[in-house]
């Protein structure tokens, strides 16, 4: 029996591959505007953080000009008081005493 050769000048070649066109663009473009998207955010975040400070240290410099008119509210309201208390001390004793028993 003889046997099956192939045919003079062989087979012809196999298509393994598919043809699919390419879509969409080169994946170097996506690169780029992921880098161009990333670094338009980093800017921004960065003068973000930038008027924060800003912010945070005009706050700080608005308390310390506001500490001597608060200081000045409260020694009029412990002035206030002490007032409140030797008038209720007089209303209660009559005059004003002393916190020692003897004259001297």
């Amino acid at each position: 029996m003889p046997q099956d050769l192939p045919p003079t000048g062989g087979y012809e070649p196999i298509q393994y591959k598919r043809n699919i066109p390419v879509r969409g663009f080169r994946p170097i473009y996506y690169m780029l505007a992921m880098g161009a998207v990333m670094t338009y955010g980093w800017i921004k975040m960065g003068q973000g953080i930038r008027e924060r400070n800003e912010l945070a240290r005009e706050k700080m410099w608005a308390r310390i000009y506001l500490i001597p008119l608060l200081q000045a509210e409260e020694d009029r309201d412990l002035v206030r008081r002490h007032w409140a208390d030797q008038a209720r001390e007089r209303e209660l004793l009559g005059t004003e005493t002393s916190a020692y028993n003897t004259d001297r």
